[in-house]
């Protein structure tokens, strides 16, 4: 792989990088970038991996309490990733009996970065040098100053449990709650409940789709039969449509079922969106 090769996968990933105005930014980054270099031997064995990650800004929840849906939930996503990875880096550098790395995409990708016996970290912190960012500058440098304290091999047990509840627990034990607490706790959930449904009602609705196209075959053909064939068994026609309306029914009642708890998500996602409090005038922003 050459370097102008590398330069341009960068580019089209930039490209594609989504991004947008908050009330805290002119510019803000709305998702994280990772881009992956994986070694291998002639033998295409695995001899290495480096991971780059660009990690999106976080804002604070109530920055985008008035926002779009879509804006409220692609900060949501980044802010519990935030966490999540904070999370794991004070739990790892504490010896913690569970890492939760399932609390989030970004914490998945770097999990053998942290837990590989060879892994080898570094974090770039950008700290801001207004007075009004002294608090969130400080934390930030705590958080880059626990990577240097992740020893290699590190050994966390298997995933228990919902990570994003025990990663809320774990920082309200530690007084660390993000600055809304279970207000912040619930949307995210909220995010998440709203993103399950909606899987499995697209899910759903491609099921019912393939197999509108396989019945639709079936009709035809009792059809076909029914009117080329003059002494067609009206019994037998009448058992087979009442098969496959039986069949469609009772997928358009699944899906009916999974729209209406789809629907019901997105009404919770708005309502829990609106208890999220403004920030006070002067306050710093992340």
């Amino acid at each position: 792989m050459s370097v102008a090769s590398v330069l341009n996968v960068i580019k089209e990933g930039s490209a594609v990088r989504t991004s947008g105005q908050t009330s805290a930014n002119a510019h803000s980054s709305r998702s994280h970038a990772v881009f992956q270099m994986i070694l291998r031997n002639p033998r295409g064995k695995l001899h290495g991996k480096f991971s780059f990650i660009d990690l999106a800004g976080n804002e604070r929840g109530a920055d985008t309490s008035s926002a779009n849906r879509a804006t409220r939930i692609e900060g949501a996503e980044i802010n519990k990733s935030l966490l999540a990875l904070k999370e794991c880096i004070r739990a790892m550098s504490m010896n913690a009996t569970h890492i939760p790395f399932r609390a989030s995409k970004l914490t998945q990708v770097l999990r053998d970065s942290f837990v590989g016996e060879k892994a080898r970290t570094c974090m770039i912190a950008t700290l801001a040098p207004g007075q009004n960012s002294v608090e969130c500058s400080l934390n930030t440098l705590r958080y880059a100053d626990r990577v240097k304290e992740l020893g290699p091999g590190a050994k966390p047990a298997p995933p228990l449990g919902d990570d994003l509840a025990y990663l809320h627990q774990s920082l309200r034990s530690q007084g660390e709650e993000e600055e809304q607490g279970a207000e912040m706790y619930n949307f995210h959930q909220a995010v998440d409940l709203l993103q399950q449904a909606e899987e499995y009602l697209v899910e759903e609705h491609q099921q019912c789709i393939q197999e509108n196209k396989e019945y639709l075959k079936q009709e035809e053909a009792i059809m076909q039969k029914v009117e080329q064939d003059v002494d067609y068994d009206i019994e037998d026609y009448a058992r087979a449509l009442d098969v496959i309306l039986k069949r469609k029914i009772s997928r358009l009642v699944t899906m009916q079922e999974k729209l209406s708890n789809f629907r019901s998500q997105l009404n919770k996602e708005e309502e829990v969106s609106k208890t999220l409090r403004r920030p006070k005038a002067g306050g710093a922003r992340k």
